[in-house]
């Protein structure tokens, strides 16, 4: 567990230059949890307009410096493919692919033009004659978002936390460690002109800083690990700070015995080889045990094989479809492989998603309409489709721009989280009338 820290004594009043500091000191950590929290109500005073207009020059500074980050990024792939140790999943993820850049660019305007999300009034009630207290959308406040390889996650939280009002503390892998400094070069490079001050959006160096971060519950307003299983129960398991996210990303497609197996062959393989670490991706298919018989299954399973995916068995798809047995029942590749079971009944492969599932992503592929709606309605994940690739579980396909997470949790946000789970509420007693209002006048008459 790691120890608390009383900042009130650890932390004299200063700023803390947020250049590379490879070795930080308990004192320079909390000094700049300190620093994002300040910066974070600078930002908040801007208007909305200010706020979208900062946005759309991140966005456009994003596509001008363009080969910057490229460079940056290929340094980093080039010493992660040095090393030997480094998983092709996490090759995968730490890769800027051609475009990578611009879809951001993209996702920064898209947030930009969304209607203003702090401020925004829900509900009112009239507490006693005269006095209104209205619950408005109001900024988290400091978020820390404590992240694995992909380089891309830094500019997407970026942009939410600067239309939220949000501070941004940002705890990246050493291997994208050149990415991740240039990209937030460029960002914070066009805040002068806007009045806002660089620390609002702050890059922690060195390991030794996380257990410092997870103990300051009184200025860290929200946790988002993005990572392993092992970062994220590390994360749940050493702090008081509220945590947003998933630990697995053990996605299951159904084909039912009613499925047109051309369309499961093709979302099957899309699900599992569009990108094969993504948290999203296809990781158990299951397969109503009618289709061994009519060749289906055998169908299902050349289709993938085709696309380069080694197959592992479940129990009975080891026994009965001669596969070698998978890993575990629950079981993350994050590579060009998957785990193939078969099923009796549509109940059967809820009971097993729901037996060795994470409550991420769930999809059923069949023609009857009757069946699909019960799945979608039994399975208790964050996101269940039918006849759609588990690949459309993500905060850009969303709509949301971009996204600060999944989470799988029920608490405040689930699925792909992105403006909405970045804000929560305040509320805002206003009296009309010169003598003011005491709680003898009376409790709420009307709401609106």
């Amino acid at each position: 567990m790691s120890r608390r820290v009383d900042i009130r004594r650890a932390v004299p009043p200063r700023r803390v230059p947020l250049h590379n500091l490879p070795l930080m000191s308990t004192t320079d950590t909390v000094a700049l949890a300190r620093a994002a929290r300040d910066a974070s109500r600078k930002l908040q005073q801007l208007s909305s307009e200010r706020r979208a207009a900062l946005l759309r020059a991140v966005a456009n500074a994003l596509e001008r410096r363009e080969d910057e980050i490229q460079r940056a990024n290929d340094e980093d792939m080039a010493r992660a493919a040095a090393n030997k140790d480094v998983e092709d999943a996490l090759l995968q993820r730490l890769k800027l692919k051609p475009g990578k850049v611009k879809q951001l660019a993209e996702g920064a305007r898209a947030i930009a033009a969304m209607e203003e999300p702090v401020g925004r009034p829900l509900k009112s009630t009239e507490l006693a004659r005269g006095l209104t207290m209205t619950k408005v959308t109001a900024p988290l406040g400091v978020l820390l978002i404590i992240f694995e390889s992909r380089p891309d996650a830094l500019p997407q939280i970026a942009s939410l936390a600067l239309r939220t009002g949000n501070g941004l503390l940002l705890k990246g892998g050493k291997e994208a460690a050149s990415s991740n400094a240039k990209l937030r070069e460029v960002i914070v490079d066009e805040f002068e002109a806007f009045g806002v001050p660089k620390e609002c959006v702050c890059l922690i160096e060195g390991r030794e800083a996380v257990a410092d971060l997870l103990a300051l519950d009184d200025v860290i307003d929200l946790v988002i690990p993005r990572g392993s299983n092992q970062l994220v129960s590390y994360v749940q398991n050493n702090t008081k700070i509220p945590v947003l996210g998933h630990a697995d990303g053990v996605c299951h497609v159904y084909v039912d015995k009613d499925a047109d197996l051309d369309m499961a062959a093709k979302l099957a393989i899309d699900s599992k080889i569009d990108y094969p670490a993504a948290c999203n991706a296809l990781e158990t298919l299951l397969i109503h045990d009618s289709l061994v018989a009519n060749g289906g299954a055998a169908e299902l399973m050349t289709a993938l094989r085709a696309s380069g995916v080694e197959l592992f068995g479940g129990p009975r798809g080891t026994k009965e479809l001669k596969l070698p047995p998978a890993p575990a029942l629950r079981h993350e590749y994050g590579t060009l492989q998957c785990s193939v079971e078969l099923v009796g009944s549509m109940d059967d492969a809820i009971d097993y998603i729901h037996a060795n599932g994470s409550g991420h992503t769930d999809c059923i592929i069949t023609s009857n309409q009757k069946t699909a709606d019960e799945f979608i309605n039994r399975v208790d994940s964050a996101c269940v489709f039918h006849n759609a690739s588990t690949r459309f579980s993500d905060g850009f396909r969303f709509g949301l721009g971009a996204e600060v997470g999944i989470s799988t949790s029920r608490i405040h946000a689930r699925g792909p989280v992105g403006v909405e789970g970045s804000i929560c509420q305040q509320g805002q007693g206003r009296h009309v009338h010169a003598q003011g209002a005491s709680t003898a006048q009376g409790r709420g008459r009307t709401e609106a």
